[in-house]
């Protein structure tokens, strides 16, 4: 499980996800030597009061990314409403407005598909709770780049669909719970 070449986090979920998020951020270690990015799905034109209540819980520092957003370790970046991420390099992050991929944007696909494209056998993919494929085709990508898939375990999720087609289609290297999130990570 020890891993000292981790780059990146990319965490992906959808309805029933912010509660797996919430449990994992009260735990993190303050130090990490890695940024985690946050792909949840939300409604296009919501306020983003999502960053304002992850901090609350959160001893990192906790950004909604803007176009051009530099990547920082030790950083938890959530994808703002209504855009698609890339990454450009290692250390920089675009937001892009084309249509939207598996009826959502930001998609979890394209934010997992660029993340393995730079970052290789450095990303770990994780996909939580929820209710379309988005995040499936992605999580494979990753694998298929070297990188390593980690799969909420579907009983666990509140909505099970995402989480089980990725264990049913995905060669996945870990199933977590909410409970074991943060400790798989702290131990990276």
């Amino acid at each position: 499980m020890k891993s000292t070449n981790t780059e990146l986090i990319v965490i992906g979920g959808s309805a029933g996800s912010l509660q797996v998020i919430l449990e994992m951020i009260k735990k993190l270690n303050i130090e990490l030597q890695f940024s985690i990015v946050l792909v949840v799905h939300r409604k296009a034109h919501s306020t983003s009061i999502l960053p304002v209540l992850l901090q609350q819980f959160s001893s990192m520092e906790v950004v909604e990314i803007e176009d051009k957003t530099e990547i920082k370790n030790n950083t938890l970046y959530i994808v703002p409403a209504d855009y698609h991420l890339l990454f450009e390099n290692k250390k920089m992050m675009s937001l892009d407005s084309s249509e939207k991929m598996n009826y959502s944007r930001p998609s979890i696909d394209v934010t997992f598909k660029s993340a393995a494209e730079i970052y290789g056998e450095n990303v770990i993919g994780i996909l939580l709770s929820g209710a379309n494929a988005d995040g499936v085709e992605g999580l494979g990508y990753i694998k298929k780049n070297g990188g390593k898939v980690w799969v909420q375990d579907p009983e666990t999720a509140e909505v099970n669909y995402m989480p089980k087609h990725a264990v049913d289609e995905v060669d996945y290297d870990l199933i977590i719970t909410p409970e074991n999130l943060a400790n798989y990570i702290n131990q990276l």
